[in-house]
């Protein structure tokens, strides 16, 4: 799940965000005639352009045997690079330009095409390549040599400070899926609406709207004492496996109802919208043990074919038309390309291009359907609030979105999700100083420019406008975990140094680490520890636009249900075990090698936690009546 990485090993990542506006120019190589053993025909497109950078398209047909793998070569004649590819894997030396497929895409029948792209950068001209090979063999014929005009740039590129000036080496070029459109439209006005065939898609799906009440988990909220009080509390449903699509009734952290029955449960309530955690991406949540996921690093094919298309047809379906079905889109992913690509398995990740792409393809899938509503992910400020890391990631879900097709698929984003981080420090701010030195400077800031979620997420969603999303994209942050309203210690759950009950003033202390302690609501021992923790408690209830630029309060993460196992226990829902989730642990440099602050006791992660339970309506903030 979610961790702060420490400063000293920050990965400075740059995500280039590709802007997509239709430019149209092209150049076509024509092959031998098909008899050839290997013929081919190829269509260079610039599809977007701006003030140094480009986006290029590339379709190539086989018009000759059939192929197991190939590999595309091209020159470029005017010091154009590329930075960033998809569905091929790019490398650059000089002017000459190779692309190899992808494991996935390497076989094409004859007749069959393949659709890499690329980001690219260009000064003064952008002349089309005028000749291409396939497997060493030319695709023969004319092809036009116009160059895209200065006149025809957009202007909606991010930032100069956000863009990397020179190639990145062949390592960091990242994978994504190919847009199936590549150009992007604005969101409409918040007043506005746009109708699709099963009715109006609003610009906050959560506003004048009663949420789905989860009958699984309110039963269970029920089976603890005073659980009664929030059991008809709004909450997301996890589909973290494919199994949990059809239900599953031996499981410990599905229950038997399945993605339709939940649905049709959500119209028999007469709720107005219902939430979904789609949450099974190859590779899953790679720099953590306890969320690890059913399948491998290379196994996209079965994301998109047994997990995604089989969700996209349930949401489709009409009689489900009225229904505003809210999904939060595969947590603990983009982040880490940022990161944590020290971790062998985020590198993997990252260089296959399987969360880039399967992201890009959930968007697609599910956004054309009239009445979904997706937000992706976003950390929380304890993960992305350093500036390294903050505009990169940004950057990154940008590159993401228009893989997909359009930035129009994205509704908005999550922060926090599954996490602690307290939505509100009442007692400091980033700017406070104790003695003429900064909070920044405390061990637990630890230089970051964020202290709490609600100032992070705004100042985030401004971040993703400047990256191309639409001005009126609208955040969601989960409290359902963040209140922090008392902390009791125990040996084997200590709380965080500075005193155990809720500050309810500002520290006197002239030393900055002490005023920070004392002063923070986040009782947490370090803020990289974010398994069952101790003295946590229920935050705001679920409540829509209670800020600016914020869509929701929302309870994504159901209380009660484990983050991960407290110890070893073996099973075959995909889940691991994490020291972090160990509370005789003494930590790492993820968490400063503190303790965990982690329960004991805890099963494996989405399975039910009554003593978790329990303890989050007892510190609840504000409190349970």
């Amino acid at each position: 799940m979610r961790f702060v990485p420490m400063r000293s090993r920050r990965a400075k990542v740059v995500a280039i965000a590709a802007a997509a506006a239709a430019v149209g120019t092209t150049a076509v190589a024509v092959a031998a005639p098909a008899s050839a053993a290997t013929a081919c025909n190829v269509t260079y497109s610039i599809v977007g352009s701006w003030p140094g950078g480009f986006q290029g398209n590339i379709v190539i047909k086989n018009t000759g045997d059939a192929w197991t793998s190939w590999s595309l070569t091209f020159a470029f004649a005017n010091g154009q690079t590329i930075s960033q590819s998809w569905s091929g894997k790019a490398t650059q030396s000089g002017a000459n330009v190779t692309f190899v497929n992808e494991a996935w895409n390497g076989s094409v029948a004859n007749g069959g095409t393949v659709n890499p792209g690329f980001i690219g950068s260009w000064n003064g001209t952008n002349g089309i390549p005028t000749a291409f090979a396939v497997n060493g063999v030319a695709c023969n014929g004319t092809t036009p040599t116009s160059s895209v005009p200065t006149s025809s740039v957009v202007t909606s590129r991010p930032p100069t400070s956000s863009v990397v000036t020179s190639r990145p080496p062949t390592s960091s070029v990242v994978t994504s899926r190919p847009p199936t459109s590549s150009v992007v439209t604005s969101r409409p006005p918040t007043s506005a609406v746009v109708t699709g065939t099963g009715g109006p898609k609003v610009d906050n799906p959560y506003a004048g709207a009663t949420g789905y009440v989860n009958p699984e988990w309110k039963a269970k909220a029920e089976s603890v004492s005073g659980g009664s009080r929030v059991s008809n509390t709004p909450t997301a449903v996890w589909l973290d496996r494919i199994a949990a699509i059809e239900g599953t009734s031996n499981s410990s952290s599905n229950g038997a109802m399945g993605l339709r029955d939940h649905l049709d449960a959500a119209l028999a309530q007469g709720a107005g919208y219902a939430q979904f955690v789609i949450y099974d991406l190859p590779g899953r949540d790679c720099s953590a043990l306890a969320s690890n996921g059913e399948l491998g690093v290379d196994e996209l094919p079965r994301y998109k074919a047994e997990y995604i298309d089989p969700i996209a047809a349930i949401q489709s379906d009409a009689k489900y038309r009225n229904l505003r079905i809210i999904n939060v889109i595969e947590i603990d992913s983009l982040p880490n390309l940022i990161t944590n690509t020290n971790v062998a398995k985020c590198a993997t990740m990252k260089s296959n291009g399987g969360y880039v792409n399967g992201i890009a393809y959930a968007l697609q899938k599910l956004g054309a359907i009239p009445n979904v509503y997706n937000y992706i992910d976003a950390a929380h400020h304890g993960w992305i609030g350093w500036d390294t890391n903050f505009g990169p990631t940004a950057d990154l879900m940008y590159q993401t979105a228009v893989a997909s097709g359009s930035v129009n698929n994205v509704t908005g984003f999550i922060t926090n999700t599954a996490n602690y981080s307290a939505l509100t420090e009442p007692y400091f701010t980033i700017n406070t100083s104790v003695n003429g030195t900064s909070v920044r400077q405390a061990k637990w800031v630890d230089w970051n420019q964020y202290v709490d979620e609600l100032t992070f997420a705004q100042a985030f969603r401004s971040r993703l406008v400047q990256s191309g999303f639409n001005s009126n994209i609208g955040m969601l942050i989960d409290t359902s975990r963040n209140g922090w309203g008392n902390c009791t210690a125990t040996s084997a759950a200590p709380c965080a140094a500075g005193g155990a009950a809720r500050p309810t003033a500002a520290s006197t202390s002239t030393d900055v680490n002490t005023f920070v302690n004392q002063s923070r609501v986040d009782r947490r021992i370090h803020a990289g520890n974010w398994c069952n923790q101790a003295g946590a408690g229920m935050g705001e209830r679920p409540k829509a636009a209670p800020a600016s630029g914020i869509d929701a309060y929302v309870w994504v993460k159901p209380p009660g249900e484990s983050d991960g196992s407290s110890t070893l226990i073996e099973n075959n829902e995909g889940k691991g075990f994490d020291r972090m989730c160990d509370p005789t642990y003494t930590g790492n440099e993820r968490n400063g090698n503190s303790m965990t602050g982690s329960l004991p006791g805890a099963p494996i992660s989405g399975a039910w936690f009554s003593t978790q339970f329990a303890q989050l309506m007892a510190n609840a903030y504000p409190p349970l009546s």
